[in-house]
This record gives structure tokens, C-alpha cells and sequence, in this order.
């Protein structure tokens, strides 16, 4: 079973008005298909390229110096693009995501703390005991049972994440959460028509109503949550809810309103579900295709943990399973979405000039194939990421999780939950690909195998 990502190979130039219809029709179908179609060919090999978008300049960039000009040394000039800070908020309000300036840095020194190591290793026995309940619901199935892995890595994060968020094994909140991010991200269709004068405003209003209507009935039921909680004596849970609840600005004292939890909970669902969720799929899929790096990685975990639970401490001991999560992340990463800048100032950028107004794309599925840091990029190999390759390989050449003031930051919660998981799982059971199909890439928000994909249960010494 392969992936189908992309065609690099440029189509001939057609003739005649009809057949360049047909030609052109042909190649939006396709790219509708392909994930990464509308990436140029030459991004992947050159530093930056200069493209000519429908608003004017833009430059894809491909090195990690050009990365850290604009994520972190010059960071100030490149905001987001209003359209994509539109996108973001459609699904997650004014939450991290979306939100820029004195709000996103308040909000973050706020939930800094319910992210920071302590905090990560008190949620660990959760996620380890929820993988646990999930081993055993596989060890009830019959003998080699065909899944659907992506829909299992679906169900497992979003268990884990309802007990870790809310203390509870919510199955009807965490089911809605789910349901409404799915329907949201199937609603999203932003295109080069929300930019245009006159029908772009309009598609942007539908499209917020639409969404507010999607959204009605989850943001009651947190409401609902939140006033409770609100009003909840004695001690609080020590949930991430009960921690946003809890948490005051450091520097003013202020806490975040009911409506700012809201949207933040919203967009740690889908950080810590969605994107934890992908990331194993793609895991099982490589494992699955490479036998000796499974067979490594089986051989570290009997080491180590000999059949028993892995806890927070033992992330920092399973190194190639780290090594393999990390790999994974590489080939497929989570949420390999094209991050848009604009440049509010003339710049120079990997010895190119980019004039005020430019565009400015970032986008880690391409960043993660470069040649010159990553050879033969297609092949599955964990050790690119032992410690010293890692320390030969400049910073911004690998970024599953985004880069600068803005990284990621449950990627410390994210990184340590797919390290569990694939611990408790991976003693257990080697699952295999049950279909030699091709396996095609579906991105919304984050990226998926078109169709799921299925899998056998195998269990180990079967």
C-alpha cells in the first residue's frame, strides 16, 4: 500500500480554447484529489521561490535560515494574512489560533502554565490508563480483526482527551466536540473568491453563519460545563479545564472570560485529539511498511518496560520510540497547512527581495523534504532523529508543530501522549495493512488517508 501525494511532472501546455477548458477543468479535479497539488515544483528544491498570486508577489520558502527569518528574527513583519486569521477563527474563535497581538500574548502567558513539564507528567497516568481500557477493547476483538486505524487513533485521543480536558469519560460532550470540529473543517472552503470585491465579504458572512449554526449546540453544552464549574465550591478539579478556569495573567491578574475558555477549549481539542489522532495513524501506516524499524522499536519496549504500563518517566527512556513518532511527523505531518504571512515592510530573505505587501508561504510537508537536511526525504529512517543528526541539523529544517513565539504550545502534551500510546499499543500488537491500495492524502486542518485505513490487529508472538 503506497501513498499517492502528488504529481510533480508539469502538463503540457494546451491548444485551442476548448481543449484548454477541458485541460484546465482536468487539472482543478486533480488537485481537488491531491493534497499538495497546488504547491509549485520548484519549491521543494529551491530556497525561495518567487510565484505571482492573484493579489501579487508571493515566495515560498524551503530553508530553514528563510524559515527563521520570518517565524523568529523578523517575526513583526510578517503577521498572518487576514484571510488566514479569518479561517482560523471561523473554527476557533479568539482562540490561540487565530488570535494575534496584546490578546494572544495575554492568553498565552495564561495557559503557559497548564502545558509546562509538571503539568504534562500529572496528565500522563490519564493517558496511559485510557490506552489501556482501549488495549483491552482490542483484545476483546476476534483474532486479526480488520480496523480502521485512523478511526481507532480517532476514538483513542478522543477518550484521552475528554479525561485529561474535563476528568470525565464524557462520551456525548467529547462525541459532540468531535462531531462539530468534523463538520466544520468539511465546511471550510476558503478560495481566492473570498478575497475578490463584492462576492468575497459575502461568502465570508454565509460562511460565518454557517459555522455559528454548526457550533450552536456544543457552545451550549460548554457553557453549561463552564457555569457549573463556575460555581463549583471546594477544591476544583485539576483538569485542563479546571486549570484555564483557574489561571491569571502573571503580569495584569486578569483571567479569561467564559467565551475565551470557550474558544480555547475548542482549539486544544483539536490540538490534542485531531492532531495527536493523525500523527498515530501515519505511525502505524510506516511501522507497518518497514518492518525492521518495527522490529527495533518492539525490542526497545520489551527492554524497558517488559509488558507493564509506561509512565511519563519512561518517555525520556524509550528514545527510538520517540525517534519513530518524530520520523512519522516528518513525512506526514499533523497539520501540514500553508502558513500565509504578509510582509509589512521590505525585506531581504535568502538573498531574494521581498517588497511590502508580499506573500510570504511556509509549509512543513515541503520544509520536511528538502535534500540538502534530509536525504533520499520519501524513505522512512528514525535514526535522522538520534541526537547527534538532530544536533548537526539547523533548528527550522523540522517543524511539525510550527516555529518561533507561536510554536506549538501543547507540543510537549502532544509528543508525550503519542509516546504513551504507541508504548502501551506497540507491546501488545504489530498491526498490518490490509489492503494493498494505494493510500491517498486528504488535508483539511489536519492530514488524513482519504477513506481511513484499514488495518489487521495482529497480536505480537501470535
Amino acid at each position: 500500500m503506497s501513498v499517492i501525494a502528488m504529481e510533480l511532472r508539469e502538463p503540457a501546455a494546451p491548444r485551442g480554447l476548448l481543449s484548454g477548458l477541458k485541460a484546465w477543468l482536468a487539472r482543478r479535479r486533480a488537485r481537488r484529489e491531491d493534497a499538495f497539488g497546488r504547491i509549485p515544483r520548484a519549491a521543494y528544491v529551491r530556497p525561495i521561490h518567487r510565484v505571482l498570486t492573484p493579489v501579487g508577489p508571493g515566495f515560498w520558502l524551503n530553508d530553514p535560515a528563510a524559515v527563521k527569518r520570518v517565524m523568529v528574527d523578523n517575526v513583526a513583519n510578517y503577521p498572518k494574512t487576514a484571510l488566514e486569521r479569518r479561517f482560523f477563527a471561523a473554527v476557533f474563535g479568539d482562540g490561540l489560533l487565530s488570535t494575534d497581538g496584546d490578546t494572544w500574548r495575554a492568553h498565552r502567558r495564561i495557559m503557559a502554565p497548564s502545558f509546562d513539564p509538571r503539568s504534562v507528567a500529572a496528565y500522563a497516568p490519564v493517558m496511559a490508563s485510557a490506552t489501556e481500557d482501549f488495549a483491552a477493547r482490542w483484545d476483546a476483538l476476534a483474532p486479526n480483526a480488520s480496523v480502521d486505524m485512523a478511526a481507532e487513533m480517532t476514538a483513542l485521543t478522543l477518550e484521552i482527551i475528554a479525561q485529561t480536558m474535563f476528568s470525565t469519560s464524557s462520551a456525548r460532550l467529547a462525541g459532540l466536540i468531535n462531531e462539530t470540529v468534523q463538520s466544520a473543517q468539511a465546511a471550510i472552503d476558503f478560495n481566492i473568491l473570498d478575497v475578490a470585491p463584492v462576492v468575497g465579504p459575502a461568502r465570508l458572512k454565509a460562511r460565518d453563519a454557517k459555522m455559528r449554526a454548526i457550533f450552536a449546540e456544543l457552545d451550549g453544552a460548554l457553557d453549561r460545563l463552564i457555569c457549573e464549574r463556575e460555581m463549583t465550591t471546594g477544591e476544583a478539579p485539576g483538569d485542563l479545564l479546571g486549570r484555564l478556569l483557574a489561571a491569571k495573567d502573571n503580569d495584569t491578574g486578569a483571567a479569561m472570560s467564559a467565551r475565551e475558555v470557550r474558544d480555547q477549549v475548542v482549539t486544544i481539542f483539536l490540538a490534542g485529539h485531531e492532531t495527536t489522532a493523525a500523527a498515530m495513524t501515519w505511525v502505524w501506516y510506516l511501522l507497518a511498511r518497514n518492518p525492521a524499524e518495527a522490529a527495533r522499536l518492539h525490542g526497545e519496549l520489551d527492554a524497558v518496560l517488559g509488558g507493564r504500563t509506561p509512565t511519563a518517566e519512561d518517555v525520556q527512556r524509550l528514545p527510538y520510540t520517540r525517534m519513530v513518532i518524530e520520523e512519522a511527523m516528518r513525512l506526514y505531518p499533523p497539520a501540514p497547512g500553508v502558513s500565509d504571512r504578509q510582509a509589512r515592510a521590505p525585506d531581504m530573505i535568502a538573498g531574494a527581495r521581498v517588497p511590502r505587501g508580499a506573500r510570504v508561504f511556509i509549509n512543513s510537508w515541503v520544509l520536511h523534504r528538502n535534500p540538502a537536511w534530509w536525504p533520499d526525504p520519501e524513505r522512512f529512517d528514525p535514526e535522522r532523529f538520534s541526537a547527534e543528526r538532530v544536533k548537526a541539523r539547523p533548528r527550522y529544517a523540522y517543524m511539525p508543530f510550527g516555529a518561533g513565539p507561536r510554536v506549538c504550545i501543547g507540543a510537549a502534551l502532544a509528543l508525550t501522549e503519542a509516546a504513551l500510546i504507541l508504548a502501551v499499543l506497540a507491546q501488545r500488537y504489530q498491526p498490518t495493512l490490509a489492503s494493498d491500495a494505494p493510500v491517498r492524502l486528504q488535508q483539511r486542518i489536519t492530514l488524513r488517508p482519504r477513506g481511513g485505513l484499514p488495518m489487521r490487529l495482529v497480536r505480537r508472538g501470535a
